[in-house]
Parts: C-alpha cells; sequence; structure tokens
C-alpha cells in the first residue's frame, strides 16, 4: 500500500484499478463505496432496477432509494449509471417464484436473485460494458482475497467466508454465485459489524444513510401481507386440511401457494394449533400435524439436487463421504453432517447431481424448494436446492402424550 501527499491510502493492486459497487441507497452500500474511495480506486456507482410496479397507495420506494443513490454519489463525488434489470428480474427470479408457489414449493427469492441478477447480470454488465477490473456490493460476507482483493491469487481458489457479525452474515444468500464472478468481487464491509458501519457513516458524514430504515422482507411485496400480494398473481384454490394423525378434514385452505411447511395453520376448534406437514398439489390436499413439536415435522435427511459448489469440500467429487455442516434458514445454527453425491440419469437422458443429506441430529419443518447451504468452520462451500426431506425421525411409540398421541424427546 502508497501513500499520496494527503496522507490518503491509494491501490497498489495494479490489476484492479477500476471498480463498479453496487448502490442500493442504504447505509452498506454507502459506506463501501466511501471505503473503495477513500482506498484509491477508480470507482463508478451501480444502482441496479430490478422491479418496476408501485404499491397500492402510488409510492415506489425504489424511486426513493435511486434519489439517495444520486446524492451519495454527488456526495462521494463518483459517476452513478442506472441499470434496468426488470426484464431479467422477472424472466429470471420472479417467474420462477410464482411457479413454484403455484406448485406448491417454497423457493428464496434472495438466493435467487444474487444468483441470476447481482452476481451474474450485474457483473457481467459491469465487466463488458463499464470496463471494471472488479465489482463490490455491501453484502456481509468475505473472501479469502480480502475485503478489497488484496491477497487475489491467480493460482488460488477463491473461499467465501462467514462475516464476524454473525446476525448480518449472509453468505447463506451468496451461497449459489460462481466461483468465477466471487474471484473479482470485493465486499468492503465484510468484515465489520452493522454497528461498526453505522457508526462510521455518521464519522465520515454520511450520518443520514445511518439512520435511514433498514429494508426488509422481499423487495417486490412493498407494504402488503405476503398473503394478499401471492394472492394477486396466483389464483384461489381452496382445498382441505387433513389431520394426517386422524385421516379427517379439519378445515379448508384457500390455496397451496399460501402455506409452507411447518407454519402454524388458522384452524378453529382443536385442543393444539395445526401445522403443515406436507402439500399435495395434484388433489390440492394440505396435510396438518397437531402441536409445533409433532414428531412427523422431523427429519434427519435431506434430499437436494443440481448444487452449485464455490470450493467443493475435498473428497465429494470422489465419491466419498463428506463432514460438514448444514442449515437450510439464515438465523439458525449450523448443524454437523454428512454428505454425499451422486449422479442421477433422469427420463430425458439428461445426468444431474444429487446429494444425500444424514444430519447429526433433526431438524424441523426442512422445506423443499429452499436451499440445504453447507459450511466448514467459517467457509461456505455452497448449496443446492433441496428436493423434499426424508422420513421423519423415528420415535419411540411406548411414550404417549396426555391426549394419547406418540411424542419424542429432541434433546
Amino acid at each position: 500500500m502508497q501513500l499520496c501527499k494527503n496522507g490518503q491510502k491509494i491501490n497498489s493492486t495494479p490489476m484492479f484499478r477500476k471498480v463498479v459497487v453496487g448502490i442500493s441507497g442504504g447505509v452498506d452500500s454507502a459506506v463501501s463505496a466511501y471505503l473503495l474511495k477513500k482506498r484509491g480506486f477508480e470507482v463508478c456507482g451501480a444502482f441496479m432496477k430490478n422491479w418496476d410496479l408501485i404499491d397500492e397507495s402510488g409510492y415506489c420506494s425504489g424511486e426513493q432509494d435511486w434519489e439517495d443513490a444520486k446524492r451519495l454519489c454527488r456526495m462521494l463525488d463518483i459517476p452513478l449509471e442506472q441499470i434496468n434489470f426488470v426484464k431479467d428480474y422477472w424472466l429470471e427470479v420472479f417467474g420462477n417464484f410464482l411457479k413454484d408457489y403455484d406448485a406448491g414449493i417454497t423457493p428464496n427469492p434472495d438466493i435467487l436473485c444474487n444468483r441470476h441478477i447481482k452476481f451474474n447480470r450485474f457483473y457481467h454488465y459491469a465487466r463488458e460494458r463499464m470496463n471494471a477490473d472488479a465489482i463490490a456490493t455491501g453484502h456481509y460476507a468475505r473472501t479469502n482475497f480480502g475485503p478489497f482483493l488484496e491477497h487475489y491469487s491467480d493460482g488460488e481458489k477463491v473461499r467465501l467466508l462467514m462475516a464476524p457479525d454473525p446476525i448480518k452474515d449472509q453468505t447463506f444468500f451468496l451461497s449459489q454465485i460462481t466461483a468465477e464472478t466471487l474471484r473479482r468481487t470485493m465486499f468492503p464491509i465484510g468484515a465489520l459489524t452493522k454497528p461498526q458501519v453505522k457508526r462510521l457513516a455518521t464519522e465520515v458524514g454520511l450520518e443520514s444513510f445511518a439512520r435511514k430504515k433498514e429494508s426488509m422482507g422481499i423487495c417486490f411485496v412493498g407494504k402488503r401481507t405476503f398473503q394478499q400480494f401471492i394472492g394477486e398473481y396466483i389464483e384461489t384454490k381452496p382445498g382441505p386440511f387433513v389431520d394426517v394423525d386422524h385421516g379427517r378434514v379439519v378445515g379448508t385452505h384457500a390455496g397451496l401457494h399460501h402455506w409452507t411447511v411447518g407454519q402454524k395453520c388458522k384452524i378453529g376448534g382443536c385442543l393444539q394449533p395445526y401445522y403443515v406437514l406436507r402439500k399435495h398439489r395434484p388433489t390440492n390436499v394440505i396435510e396438518v400435524v397437531s402441536g409445533h413439536d409433532h414428531p412427523l415435522l422431523y427429519t434427519d435427511m435431506v434430499y437436494a439436487q443440481d448444487p452449485v459448489w464455490i470450493n467443493a469440500p475435498d473428497g465429494l467429487e470422489r465419491g466419498g463421504v463428506v463432514r460438514c455442516q448444514f442449515r437450510f434458514q439464515h438465523t439458525k445454527p449450523l448443524v454437523g453432517c454428512s454428505l454425499i453425491e451422486t449422479p442421477v440419469t433422469e427420463t430425458d437422458g439428461f445426468r444431474r447431481k444429487q446429494l444425500f443429506v444424514k444430519l447429526d441430529k433433526p431438524l424441523r419443518a426442512i422445506t423443499p424448494g429452499q436451499y440445504a447451504v453447507f459450511y466448514r468452520n467459517e467457509e461456505c462451500f455452497g448449496s443446492a436446492r433441496i428436493l423434499q426431506p426424508g422420513p421423519s425421525i423415528v420415535y419411540n411409540p411406548e411414550l404417549i402424550d396426555r391426549h394419547g398421541r406418540r411424542v419424542v424427546s429432541l434433546e
């Protein structure tokens, strides 16, 4: 690292001079852009327009984000370009999102957006149209190449590493991006915590961004409830809730797309609340179980397919059983597992890879359409889409609760 006359640090990595940073209008991308500028890179901002509809009140939050992005780039004296990915987002993220929900599957649009838009369309646009040497984002994640690619090596594999902030760590949502893109991606705030980022923003004159309310939930839902939103796109098709223990109808639902595995059902007149166990698209039946911790909701096996490996764990390609850690929900603790990858020939002759995962402890409500994400220590290897959970855990028929139902200790 070198210093210019005024003492400011400048970038000393010749191959990474021009960096295009994704600007969202929030504090994370604001501080990322500031740090890149401070390091002496030639920084350009890019605002991705992925959604093109206003909410019911006529207000489009994307317009305010765009105004905030322009204000930030004026403050930092960097150019800003708006890139329209609305069509790509509709085809590659939202269209698949609707197809999955209509089929009774629960997708993860954040993972899809990162895979198809931010770290594919945006990456290639920045490299090919804006002549960027690298891209940068405000994600809380790290790589072994460093937050500014200062440790980059042509001969070394890139590794995706967890952020030190366990609450904000976003490697789960980055688990489907490719190693090719990750090699030229900077995460300037990846080694910081959220409080540190807000404090830094305040110290350098970006306090208004630190005060800005953080966006939560799915971007295109807006202020509507998810039930209201999804009902606008998928036709309501009522069907029965069926108690799987007794085989009787206990209520009526308004459509498979309104419910996901493990979700509490609104069914009156029962001793315990019912929870979704399975959804059956051909019959439009939702099987339910009584009690949040019903044994049928738990399994220690997972089947997944089409893994995307940023850096596959050693031994997997040779058909070996690999020990690593698993999660399928961003906020849940990691669980030890044994993993094996097998090629399966489909009926059309196409060979695709499938994963069998044996968990060290049973987990509740493993959901088809979500992602099995694999870690070891601080490294995220990649992920695969969950096809289905394995059989429910084996429980002791001699253990009977006061309602006459078999129970199991999950300790």
